[in-house]
């Protein structure tokens, strides 16, 4: 059974793990998660409320990790998954899972990175060059890191398969499955399904008071990405 990694830690945000885990699970790949440490870890969740410049913050669930990363061979997996949360803050310090991330780029295999995962990948030095999506008040590390930044769900650039932040989800793992996929030869991998997923980051920020809390960190063009048409916050 193919094996795909995820790096993260605590702090890191509870739908941004738990959603490529089970969308993974559910597609018969073998998932370990990889931390500093092997122990349980404590998620959090990021929220939008309107009066806040930034997301919010409560605890969420608590996993525990698989493997740590100082043990982690990256030849045994077939892709990585970066989710995003606090933890990239802190594990991009971590010369072992920056190593990992590396690996994945040297080889050209699939790598799907979320809201702040792409910290993780600038560190690693491997976004030179490269265009990512990623937390739109990130656009600054992904620029500095060499990278191009796009403002978008499920960005594709090669192996790497990029998003905003948990209103992706769907989008970003609809994605990268296609291109999980295509590298494993699986029948009728690469082909796009045609549906278009309702943009869930434009309307949950409304619902949930984004429009106020995304605007600060929103770039000039607001939250609006080719060809699905999107409801565009306000600036």
């Amino acid at each position: 059974m193919p094996k795909v990694i995820i790096l993260t830690g605590d702090a890191a945000e509870t739908l941004e793990v738990f959603y490529p885990y089970q969308r993974l699970l559910e597609a018969g790949y073998e998932v370990d998660i990889a931390a500093p440490e092997k122990r349980r870890l404590q998620f959090v969740v990021h929220d939008f409320v309107d009066g806040f410049d930034t997301y919010t913050e409560k605890l969420g669930h608590t996993w525990p990790a698989d493997v740590a990363f100082r043990d982690v061979d990256p030849s045994d997996y077939v892709a990585l998954v970066v989710p995003g949360g606090r933890a990239p803050e802190y594990i991009r310090n971590d010369d072992d899972a920056k190593r990992i991330v590396r690996h994945f780029f040297e080889t050209n295999a699939p790598v799907a990175a979320l809201c702040h995962g792409p910290l993780l990948l600038a560190a690693a030095g491997v976004l030179h060059g490269r265009t990512t999506s990623a937390y739109p008040a990130l656009q600054i590390d992904v620029e500095l890191g060499g990278g191009t930044f796009e403002n978008g769900a499920g960005i594709v650039d090669g192996n790497l398969v990029s998003g905003r932040a948990w209103p992706d989800n769907a989008a970003w793992m609809r994605e990268f499955m296609i291109v999980l996929e295509a590298s494993q030869g699986l029948a009728g991998a690469g082909e796009q399904t045609g549906a278009q997923p309702a943009d869930t980051w434009s309307e949950g920020a409304h619902a949930r008071g984004m429009a106020g809390a995304g605007a600060q960190n929103a770039p000039a063009g607001g939250y609006d990405t080719q060809p699905i048409e999107r409801d565009r916050p306000e600036n």
